[in-house]
């Protein structure tokens, strides 16, 4: 029907049993060159790059994410990364919970930026966040709320293309300028940070950050086999139709908009999973991570990896925060511009992404738009208007 499906019904190709079989690995092997080895051993992997490694997890899972409904649906979100925050915000209020009285004011109730701030008690939507279960519940429900009653509206509405990009961005503006406010109960544009313990257990053991690990690896492979169950199931080929040829799908009889509404909850609450598993790790949660950039540099993660193969995107998103580690200590000066070519390359090179390139599938990078000035000489009739009224406003 179109690239990115394959002619079977097999839940997982060849390259998906590659890639858990990686994962598996992982989840084995580096907490154990952890906690086993001595630090001297040459395979001994330090705490630091324990979590370093389950950072970048993190964001493979958020690209798995918005693969999910660009790659297969064609919705490009440019605002992911505020479900992606708010997850986080869930997990560090949960956390901040947890610290009580060892705080610099030794509130047991308040955090320490609410009596800064001469709060004198709890705000009501931080009720309940004492409880781990609460917490989890908030990481899908509160974005996962969100992206509902955003796509109810915006779907229905028939919203599509670079309007709907430009829509999804102005959202997480929204949101970062809301959480900037001190008033709003969320730290201000210093965020929740000095998290002590998890259920009890010290963020700074080094067990703990091997268990954090261990977690986010389950939850990109718990991730991509739903994400691979959706997009191989009859909603998949429905999902790969509107992404294609919507006004044909929706003439067909099939509820368009209930379909792109599953599959952007869906993808929200996956992001957010990403997000609430990244702040233990990296100790942080400020309204910097709502910046509408981050939403775009998720979708450059997609693009360079393979769209519409879940593996690519994850890998796209590892590759491009380790080339952002590595440039920046190894080039301090001039790590943007090799960023930069780093895209540019593998975008003029391999069209369809890594992944797609070398397997064969894969979707190439569309934008929402299409300009086009090529006409026959002589012909003197200019296609611009007619490659924009091929696109039809289905992608």
């Amino acid at each position: 029907m179109a690239a990115g499906t394959s002619s079977g019904s097999t839940l997982l190709s060849r390259s998906g049993l590659i890639f858990l079989a990686v994962i598996g690995a992982a989840m084995v092997l580096v907490p154990a060159a952890n906690l086993v080895l001595a630090d001297g051993h040459a395979l001994h992997v330090p705490t630091y790059m324990v979590t370093l490694l389950g950072k970048y997890l993190c964001f493979a899972l958020l690209a798995v994410s918005v693969d999910l409904i660009w790659g297969f649906c064609g919705i490009l979100s440019l605002g992911h990364g505020a479900f992606f925050a708010l997850g986080g915000y869930a997990m560090g209020m949960y956390l901040m919970r947890q610290i009580g009285d060892r705080g610099v004011y030794g509130n047991p109730e308040l955090p320490d930026f609410m009596v800064f701030l001469n709060w004198q008690e709890l705000p009501w939507y931080w009720y309940g966040f004492d409880s781990f279960a609460f917490a989890m519940l908030m990481v899908l429900a509160a974005p996962g709320l969100l992206a509902f009653i955003f796509g109810l509206f915006t779907f229905r509405s028939r919203v599509t293309g670079v309007y709907l990009s430009i829509i999804t961005q102005a959202m997480t503006f929204a949101l970062m300028l809301a959480f900037f406010r001190n008033d709003m109960g969320f730290g201000g544009n210093n965020g929740l940070t000095d998290f002590k313990d998890l259920l009890g257990f010290s963020l700074q053991a080094d067990g703990t950050r091997a268990a954090l690990f261990v977690a986010s690896c389950l939850a990109l492979a718990l991730g991509f086999l739903l994400s691979r169950y959706i997009t191989q199931s009859k909603l998949g080929r429905v999902l790969i139709g509107i992404r294609d040829a919507e006004s044909r799908t929706r003439f067909l009889g099939y509820r368009v908009e209930q379909y792109k509404l599953f599959v952007f909850t869906v993808s929200a609450m996956m992001a957010s999973v990403a997000g609430a598993f990244y702040v233990p790790q990296v100790g942080i949660i400020n309204p910097s991570e709502f910046a509408p950039a981050n939403s775009i540099e998720i979708v450059v993660w997609v693009a360079l990896g393979g769209r519409s193969t879940l593996v690519g995107a994850a890998l796209g998103a590892v590759l491009v925060n380790f080339a952002k580690s590595y440039f920046t200590a190894a080039l301090p000066e001039f790590w943007l511009y090799a960023l930069g070519a780093l895209f540019v390359g593998v975008t003029l090179l391999l069209p369809r992404g890594i992944v797609g390139s070398f397997s064969g599938g894969g979707a190439p990078v569309r934008l929402p738009f299409r300009l086009s000035f090529v006409g026959r000489a002589g012909g003197g009739r200019s296609q611009a208007m007619a490659g924009a009224a091929a696109d039809g406003g289905d992608d």
